[in-house]
């Protein structure tokens, strides 16, 4: 894996527990924080973004929250968000069941990505080869 982060890092957004959300902003501020930092853009337009991004997901009610006060769900669903707007994203999961430990297969993860489709170039998955049963045969090199 560090091969390929190294070789994608412009474009590389990662969903780990290795990248976790920053513990003192709220959700929409970790998720903006993208933008804002690589598009200079202004923070009462990236909350409004983030705003319809939470939306697109099912998730409008945890913009304020912050990270501790996340279900594992909601915390995934803020990581994919923050990883899907680097510019032509490559997201990459890393051991996802390790975020969403409560989860029997993939289908959640799944769901979420084709709401995104349209901010992401490409996905991958990092996973132990016991856990290739739970993506439903999905290999995690869908673009």
């Amino acid at each position: 894996m560090q091969s390929f982060i190294a070789a994608h890092k412009s474009r590389l957004g990662l969903v780990s527990l290795e990248a976790p959300l920053i513990a003192n902003l709220a959700v929409w501020s970790n998720i903006a924080l993208i933008r804002q930092y690589h598009e200079n853009m202004p923070w009462h337009e990236a909350r409004a973004f983030t705003e319809a991004l939470l939306h697109r997901l099912g998730m409008a009610s945890i913009m304020d929250k912050r990270n501790p006060a996340l279900t594992s769900e909601e915390r995934f669903c803020a990581m994919l968000l923050r990883a899907s707007l680097v510019r032509d994203a490559i997201v990459v999961f890393d051991k996802p069941f390790g975020i969403l430990t409560n989860l029997r297969d993939g289908c959640f993860i799944m769901e979420n990505l084709r709401k995104l489709d349209d901010l992401i170039a490409e996905t991958h998955i990092f996973d132990y080869n016991w856990e290739k049963e739970r993506y439903g045969g999905w290999d995690g090199t869908e673009s």
